[in-house]
């Protein structure tokens, strides 16, 4: 397996790439900020036709151990024995929010194989219900295939977030990307590292993403009271107060971000699906803990894989960047501590983390949390 990285500032910088190898794969993410994606992107196809360009939009670039903006973090990988194949479903094709489990059913019938190892999915927004999606993809799978990936990251819904695939951008599509071979070595790592408190409350109602009733009392009105003094800068404080939540049948929650509120119907609109006799819990934001959440990240992935982890990918949630601030450079150092300066890392800011909690466990729709694969031949 061989790895280049550039960090890409202006499109001229593509009379700057010199690799060594053909690249099977580029993984770019890109800035909304960087002046002239389309552009770059076309020279990039012409110079490497044959190879797969995959990635998205970022609400924050990650190569090496910084932290970028208006930047395209350019990563191309040549695999020695790994085969791969890419995969992508319009959503105007699908009626994507009422047949969620379907379409997740077509992608891993499309891409599946006897020797399929791991998949990569990238999205441009939060793909209807999200739990049934990977219900669906998990369904038709081997339990031993690894799914990781992101949801295109913004600027604060300023900018319409967007996919890579061939060669140029695209909005509405869900990119799959196959990778087959036995002499493939994955490690995957889930963290969140933010507090919970206070007590459990039973979903009463909910539909959809929205969540009405808490133990029969409206939504908002228990959430400001795990908020207290902070309720008064709503809906700006959602960020760092997310919820954690888990079903009725699950022991291990997930975190979601609370996007926005409703005052005049007292509920709370989430990312992704919240089913009714589900589980919620407050929690805040501590940035020891979520550097530390990093670390154990890196510190699974190492246990996972035993080989020599040659390349990292990271995908990380916009709400910690916007939490963390000058210090979010420190979850991708604590990386580099844990794997070593001798891997190659790459990654996002994201608006939702696909990952399942570890390498045997099911993948999930996750948000405010950071998700990191480690690739190795």
């Amino acid at each position: 397996m061989k790895v280049y990285q550039k960090k890409v500032t202006i499109p001229e910088d593509i009379m700057n790439i010199n690799i060594s190898f053909y690249p099977d794969v580029f993984f770019l993410f890109v800035s909304h900020s960087f002046p002239g994606t389309n552009i770059f992107l076309k020279q990039l196809k012409e110079k490497f036709k044959n190879a797969i360009l995959i990635g998205c939009s970022t609400s924050g670039e990650i190569i090496g151990d910084e932290v970028l903006d208006a930047t395209i973090s350019l990563t191309a990988i040549k695999f020695e024995k790994t085969k791969i194949k890419i995969f992508d479903i319009d959503f105007n094709s699908y009626e994507i929010e009422g047949n969620s489990y379907k379409t997740g059913c077509s992608i891993s019938e499309s891409i599946s194989s006897k020797d399929l190892q791991h998949i990569f999915i990238f999205s441009d927004s939060v793909i209807g219900n999200g739990t049934q999606l990977f219900n669906g993809i998990n369904s038709k799978l081997n339990k031993n295939v690894g799914i990781t990936g992101g949801i295109a990251g913004g600027n604060n819904g300023a900018n319409t977030p967007f996919i890579i695939h061939d060669g140029t951008v695209k909005t509405q599509k869900i990119i799959a990307l196959g990778l087959y071979g036995n002499d493939l070595k994955i490690g995957i790592g889930c963290r969140g590292g933010w507090d919970s408190f206070g007590i459990e409350r039973k979903v009463t109602k909910s539909k959809d993403n929205i969540i009405y009733e808490l133990d029969g009392q409206p939504a908002l009105d228990i959430y400001k009271s795990f908020l207290g003094d902070k309720a008064k800068n709503l809906p700006n404080s959602t960020l760092t107060f997310p919820l954690s939540i888990r079903n009725k049948n699950n022991k291990t929650p997930v975190v979601r971000a609370v996007v926005d509120i409703n005052e005049q119907e007292r509920s709370l609109i989430l990312i992704g699906k919240i089913l009714e006799e589900s589980y919620v819990r407050g929690m805040k934001a501590n940035i020891d803990r979520l550097i530390n959440g990093a670390e154990e990240a890196a510190v699974v992935c190492k246990e996972s894989s035993k080989n020599k982890q040659e390349l990292a990918l990271i995908v990380s949630c916009t709400g910690r960047r916007l939490v963390m601030k000058q210090l979010v450079d420190e979850e991708v150092e604590a990386v580099n501590e844990v794997l070593g300066n001798n891997i190659y890392i790459t990654g996002f800011y994201s608006h939702g983390e696909i990952s399942p909690f570890n390498k045997l466990s099911p993948c999930v729709l996750h948000n405010q949390t950071f998700s990191l694969t480690t690739i190795s031949e």
